[in-house]
């Protein structure tokens, strides 16, 4: 028996043991810990992102060196904030495909789910670190605090992510993610790719859940520690507890008496 085989039951599965899912986990777990350390040292020190200096200077000037270390910034901010979310999707995907061969599924297919995950959130982080530059250049995103002025923009921001938490589209995707089963038995792909590709199928969902949420940096500041740790547990919120669509309603109906009472202030 193979150190990652598991224990095996008398029908030829295996049974995840905690040590056994730790095992497999141990990519997804180690990416998300080294975004969170490489996030507070850019959160500490802002000079480590590349290009930042420049947008500070001069904030209405594009290259493509500020761009890119904007994207590195939100990159591996969503890292950090999704990949743990994404965890029991994670266990749910490592349980089922322990079920085709009696050795159990290897931990290379479980860290290019997690790939294609990755994938779907630096794919949202490009739109992002460009959103981030056309604020900047418009004087709409002060380039020192990263966030919007307070004034309409603010406003119209926080009503717009508290409507999106109403949307059919919204709801859709919340529940993609809150029930990993039925997203795993109506997306099954075998092999190593195909769990590339569940991945970013996956992380597609939770991008179509959650951009809005992101949106909220813009208000609260880009690299705010409070409002990233606050976003990643109430992502989690949603996905984990029951009946987290009236708590994604409740919210949104609070962000729109915000957004609404920033813009009569």
């Amino acid at each position: 028996m193979t150190p990652l085989s598991g224990n095996i039951d008398n029908r030829g599965r295996t049974r995840h043991t905690p040590s056994r899912l730790a095992l497999l986990l141990g990519g997804p777990i180690a990416v998300a810990l080294a975004s969170w350390v490489y996030l507070g040292i850019m959160i500490e020190d802002m000079s480590t992102i590349p290009g930042m200096s420049s947008v500070m200077m001069h904030p209405q000037t594009f290259d493509l060196l500020r761009f890119a270390g904007l994207f590195l910034m939100w990159a591996v901010m969503m890292a950090a904030m999704m990949l743990p979310t994404a965890v029991p999707t994670l266990m749910a995907y490592a349980r089922m495909r322990s079920t085709e061969t009696r050795g159990g599924v290897k931990w290379l297919s479980v860290s290019c789910f997690a790939g294609g995950y990755i994938v779907a959130w630096s794919a949202f982080s490009l739109a992002a670190a460009g959103t981030q530059l056309a604020l900047t250049s418009a004087a709409v995103l002060s380039p020192m605090m990263m966030k919007i002025m307070p004034g309409p923009v603010a406003g119209g921001v926080l009503i717009c992510v508290g409507i999106y938490q109403f949307t059919p589209l919204k709801q859709s995707c919340l529940r993609q993610c809150r029930t990993p089963i039925a997203f795993l038995l109506t997306q099954w792909r075998e092999g190593d790719f195909g769990a590339l590709i569940m991945g970013w199928r996956h992380g597609l969902f939770c991008v179509g859940c959650c951009w809005a949420l992101m949106a909220l940096l813009f208000v609260a500041g880009v690299m705010n520690t409070v409002w990233i740790i606050a976003i990643t547990l109430y992502v989690l919120v949603e996905k984990v507890v029951p009946n987290s669509r009236a708590i994604s309603k409740l919210v949104g109906a609070g962000l729109i008496v915000l957004g609404i009472w920033t813009l009569a202030i």
